[in-house]
């Protein structure tokens, strides 16, 4: 055995390092540090899994589970009996995760085949870094049956809700449209939108690692239906309105027209037509001229429609009465460079007879009778120069410039109707207070229940009447609108011809106009009827609109079942009004009708 000499020989035990003795405190602090880590570790295991575990629940989730949202239904919309206007019906969706969707080039083509879209469009979708995204939406539920069937990895379809609408373009301006998202863009679809729309609920499912949807957890949020909405529009009302303006602008020639028809006792719109307009169910083709709701958005001016409104605020001054004579001779009057003309010249007339005749001249005398002050705070309270607080989308207010910049020639041509624009809305509602008693009620595009609130005064009870009879006159013959008399029932309303305003210059284009009501007897429905530029050779409001007011009311009176008011008569007959003295007061009253 050999030994290792020259050399001290040292056991590992008897090392000079293992002879040194260390603090006490430095081992203590060291196991103190130790059991410090430890406690740090279990402190935030325990926060992590126990306290605060929604961190890592999500990341755990999102491997394997989806929250999908389930659509809920819009309200439907209806008319005022119960007929549905817009309704939603059940369609497919087709959504994608695209970091699941790892389709083969086959099955990309099958499925853009169904989709129908273009195969390098699906796969740029396929490749976004979202973590949803919709393939395709409101497909028929065959369509989504078929691309079901494909089991496709990463592909699923939803349900929900297209809008149709049964009584398509009819009532395409009144009831309006929703977009692909199911919000409302026009119409009352628009107006309504919060009633209307739904809130979406959701559901829980668990996929597989190819995508596949294979248990439902449950339903987190319950989805809520819009509520429904009754409107006051009446669907006989509407196509009789629809059909006859259309025949008119055809017949006429005309651009575009307007036609509004009002319950005068509840201030319900029962119908509201435009042509040109649209099919809501096939809107790919749509021009902006098809979908103006020109009763509310557009404005011209009225012309001799706003010959009452002036003869009613000379009465209510006491400035004349029903027979006072005014001398409209030689048909012209001239105020500083400008000439006002009667379409036919007229010698002396009564005030009566200036609306039966619609003289010009008349007109601009008695308004001079009157301050611009006066006259302006008429027009404000009949409601022109501010919007009709409908909610509509659109509404507009008119055109009203305040009184202290009038020129005497300005108020004279406003007393009938030029240097004012109005919409055939406001036009309408303004009728009202020749209807009622002399008071104005809002309008309402929905049912009502009761009798409306809100009633404002403009006019006596007297001065109504007094003007309701010379509306009356103005449908007999010797007036300007025989052909909108309506047999067996009184009707009282005024011609309106304007010419239209090109370049600030009045070019030899025409607006027609007719606003009225029936029975007059107990006034029912108020009917306004617009003809933009009718060029077939008339444009007298009395031969464009007239005959569609005629149609219009006499259709509308006999579905509501109102009773005639007079005898059935061959038309183009005189009713026959008398005129009668009671004190300072003038009544109009029927020829069989006693004092």
């Amino acid at each position: 055995m050999m030994r290792f000499r020259g050399a001290r020989a040292h056991r590992f035990a008897e090392s000079p390092l293992l002879k040194l003795r260390l603090p006490a405190w430095r081992s203590r602090l060291m196991a103190l540090l130790i059991l410090s880590c430890f406690a740090v570790l279990i402190g935030r295991s325990f926060y992590l899994q126990v306290l605060h575990n929604d961190f890592l629940q999500e990341k755990g989730e999102s491997r394997y589970r989806r929250d999908l949202e389930i659509s809920a239904s819009r309200g439907r919309i209806a008319d005022r009996n119960g007929e549905v206007l817009a309704i939603s019906t059940p369609m497919k969706s087709v959504w994608a995760i695209p970091a699941d969707a790892r389709l083969t080039p086959e099955q990309g083509k099958q499925l853009a085949g169904l989709l129908e879209m273009d195969v390098k469009e699906l796969s740029r979708k396929l490749a976004s870094d979202k973590t949803f995204v919709f393939l395709q939406r409101q497909l028929p539920p065959d369509v989504g049956e078929k691309v079901a069937a494909l089991k496709l990895p990463g592909i699923g379809l939803n349900k929900e809700y297209r809008r149709f609408y049964p009584s398509g373009e009819m009532t395409a301006h009144i009831v309006g449209f929703t977009g692909v998202d199911d919000k409302g863009l026009e119409g009352v679809e628009l107006a309504y939108q919060s009633q209307l729309l739904g809130h979406p609920g959701s559901r829980s499912v668990i996929k597989d690692r190819r995508g596949q949807i294979v248990e439902d957890v449950g339903s987190i949020k319950s989805p809520q239906d819009g509520k429904d909405i009754r409107l006051a529009l009446d669907s006989k009302i509407q196509y009789l309105a629809y059909s006859y303006l259309k025949q008119a602008i055809i017949d006429n020639k005309a651009k575009a027209g307007g036609a509004v028809v009002v319950d005068a006792k509840s201030g319900e719109i029962l119908a509201l037509a435009n042509w040109p307009t649209y099919n809501p169910n096939n809107r790919e083709h749509l021009s902006g001229g098809q979908l103006r709701n020109r009763a509310v958005t557009d404005t011209f001016e009225p012309g001799s429609t706003l010959k009452p409104f002036t003869i009613a605020q000379a009465l209510e001054s006491g400035k004349v009465r029903f027979d006072t004579i005014i001398n409209c001779a030689p048909g012209k009057l001239t105020i500083g460079s400008a000439t006002i003309s009667d379409a036919h010249p007229h010698g002396a007339l009564t005030v009566a007879q200036v609306i039966q005749k619609s003289s010009n001249v008349g007109a601009a005398k008695i308004a001079g009778m009157l301050t611009s002050q006066q006259m302006w705070d008429m027009f404000d309270a009949a409601g022109f120069g501010q919007v009709s607080r409908l909610g509509f989308p659109g509404e507009v207010s008119g055109r009203l410039r305040p009184w202290k910049t009038w020129r005497p020639i300005e108020q004279a041509t406003m007393s009938y109707g030029h240097g004012i624009s109005v919409s055939l809305m406001q036009l309408a509602r303004a009728y009202s207070v020749f209807a009622r008693e002399g008071d104005m009620i809002p309008l309402t595009l929905t049912k009502q229940d009761s009798l409306p609130l809100g009633s404002v005064p403009v006019f006596s009870q007297q001065t109504a009447r007094e003007v309701r009879a010379m509306l009356e006159m103005a449908v007999q013959p010797g007036g300007t609108a025989p052909k909108a008399q309506i047999p067996g029932y009184r009707v009282a309303g005024k011609t309106g011809t304007a010419h239209k305003l090109e370049g600030g210059q009045y070019a030899n284009k025409y607006v027609s106009s007719f606003v009225g009501f029936a029975p007059a007897s107990d006034p029912r429905l108020i009917v306004a009827i617009m003809i933009d530029e009718p060029s077939g050779g008339k444009h007298y409001g009395g031969d464009v609109a007239g005959p569609v007011f005629a149609g219009v009311m006499g259709g509308a009176l006999r579905t509501l079942g109102i009773a005639p008011d007079a005898p059935l008569r061959a038309e183009g007959k005189s009713l026959g009004v008398q005129v009668a003295q009671s004190g300072n007061a003038t009544k109009a009253l029927p020829a069989k009708e006693k004092l």
